[in-house]
């Protein structure tokens, strides 16, 4: 693998996931979830996936906590100070089997999802 290179996890509505290897560069990976991406920060990684998935009517993928993802998204490795890197071997094998699971939505769930939280200072 190239330095300029991210081994990342994709998961597709409807799909296994799989391992891919992309560009580290924002245009591929606005490419892979089709438009802007919204970063969400898990345990060990980052999920990347479309920021107005559910807005503009993408299919929903799976659920992650009380949220459903809508579209194609993945998952990358983050080196701490906002960096990404390629997913560790052992990332790999343990995200793969978490987001092995094929999830159905019923019509307007993924809509039904949709929540805008607002702060004040």
């Amino acid at each position: 693998m190239k330095e300029n290179e991210l081994t990342v996890l994709k998961v597709e509505p409807g799909k296994a996931p799989e391992e891919v290897t992309i560009p580290n560069t924002l245009d591929a990976m606005q490419q892979m979830v089709g438009g802007y991406i919204e970063v969400v920060y898990l345990e060990d990684a980052c999920l990347v996936c479309n920021e107005d998935g559910k807005l503009i009517g993408l299919d929903g993928n799976r659920r992650v906590g009380n949220d459903i993802i809508a579209g194609t998204f993945f998952l990358v490795g983050d080196q701490g100070d906002g960096d990404f890197c390629s997913l560790t071997q052992e990332q790999l094998d343990r995200l793969t089997h978490q987001f092995a699971q094929l999830e159905t939505f019923h019509p307007g769930e993924v809509e039904n999802s949709i929540r805008f939280d607002f702060y004040s200072l």
